[in-house]
């Protein structure tokens, strides 16, 4: 399915109570995580997990605040990461993926309300850090789901709301330190071949933001790309002027699609939805879709420190400033082009999710190739850039799945 066909779907899983029959028979991706996986027979109920709606709450509030797509990557691996840990702090819950007689899911009806409550205190803490001027209402959705169960607010919820403000609260602390606003005092190369600035660069300083897996932004820094006007540079600027020259109408809307502009989720906020509708397609429950959530944003965040690490190490070109009669879908974002960030930021999500849903490897193979594309067909990247990108999001996603337990 391409994401033109996939744009019309992906999001529309809204029921709060999903029926699964244990009849069905689908992989589970993460252990004892599944309805089917947690059913002791018969027929389930699958509550929606919290963390879905709180997630659907930071897209909102990125879109709304016009954040950049780097600024909401740190949002998304924020408060997926907080999220999960709050979950994992809820102690006195089964572990055996079974279905207690007394209640929805391992530990029952108290495990459930701590659990929500860890990760509304969890994202009402980082969120409201995030977005202070979004704290009252924060705040009143927290009282709203403490107050959705009958009776008065289970004293679980209140437990567990305490767990997640200081999961939160830690959070925060981390946030403060990870170098993200460290000011920019370098200056713009010049010369052949090198990026030409519009003004001040962004994401000058990303490279040295604090990742939650690498060890470093330069970790897994590419090769360098093709020396400009060399025989290999020449042919991929050359096919750039081609998809310009003849773009296609398909092409140009493949083009606007997965821009995600300002204003918007942005691209990171694309694979965060593609998370939460692969979560509830597959009946995770709370402390198994926070933990998705938590690998695949932070997975996110730590390939575009590694890309804009080496985009600010080689500063190249982009192909419209070495070939001006190039056109463009939109306007060439202010950093140099190699590797491509979509692509860092596509591959390093999809090789999560594919790890955690292999049933859905292909097409989230589909959708980082046509990401990749889209910024060909914008007039913007060389192909180097999306295969250089690509492998680099790649390497990102397979090493946090190997140190996982570095956000535990």
């Amino acid at each position: 399915m391409s994401c033109i066909s996939h744009c019309r779907s992906i999001g529309l899983m809204a029921a709060a109570v999903v029926t699964v029959s244990c009849a069905e028979s689908s992989t589970s991706p993460l252990k004892s995580g599944t309805a089917a996986a947690r059913a002791s027979g018969g027929v389930s109920d699958f509550v929606m997990p919290a963390s879905i709606g709180w997630q659907e709450q930071a897209r909102t509030l990125v879109g709304a605040n016009n954040l950049s797509p780097l600024a909401a990557a740190r949002v998304y691996a924020a408060v997926s990461v907080a999220q999960y840990r709050a979950v994992s702090a809820i102690d006195g819950s089964d572990t055996d993926g079974l279905l207690p007689e007394n209640g929805v899911g391992p530990g029952g009806r108290s495990a459930l309300e701590a659990q929500r409550g860890a990760v509304a205190g969890a994202s009402a803490q980082v969120l409201s850090f995030f977005f202070p001027a979004a704290a009252t209402s924060l705040e009143q959705r927290v009282e709203t789901e403490g107050n959705a169960t009958p009776g008065n607010v289970h004293p679980q919820f209140t437990r567990g709301l305490a767990t997640g403000r200081g999961a939160g609260a830690d959070m925060v602390g981390r946030l403060r330190a990870d170098h993200f606003t460290a000011p920019w005092t370098g200056t713009v190369p010049v010369g052949p071949g090198l990026w030409i600035a519009n003004g001040p660069p962004a994401g000058a300083t990303f490279g040295g933001v604090t990742p939650y897996f690498l060890t470093s932004g330069n970790q897994f820094r590419p090769a360098p790309p093709p020396a400009f006007g060399s025989p290999a540079y020449v042919t991929d600027l050359n096919e750039i002027r081609a998809l310009s020259d003849g773009r296609t109408p398909t092409q140009r809307t493949i083009a606007l699609y997965w821009n995600f502009p300002t204003g918007t989720f942005t691209p990171p906020g694309y694979w965060d939805l593609v998370a939460s509708d692969y979560i509830v397609a597959h009946a995770l429950d709370e402390h198994a879709a926070t933990h998705a959530f938590a690998l695949t944003t932070a997975a996110q965040m730590d390939a575009l420190i590694g890309c804009f690490d080496a985009k600010y190490y080689y500063w190249m070109i982009r192909p419209p400033q070495a070939d001006p009669l190039i056109t463009l879908t939109f306007p060439v974002p202010n950093h140099p082009s190699y590797p491509s960030a979509h692509s860092c930021a596509s591959a390093a999500a999809a090789t999560v999710l594919g790890s955690l849903f292999p049933d859905r490897t292909t097409e989230l193979n589909g959708w980082v190739a046509e990401a990749g594309l889209s910024r060909m067909y914008a007039g913007i990247h060389y192909r180097f850039d999306i295969t250089a990108g690509r492998d680099l999001g790649v390497a990102v996603g397979r090493w946090a799945l190997a140190h996982a337990n570095l956000i535990d």
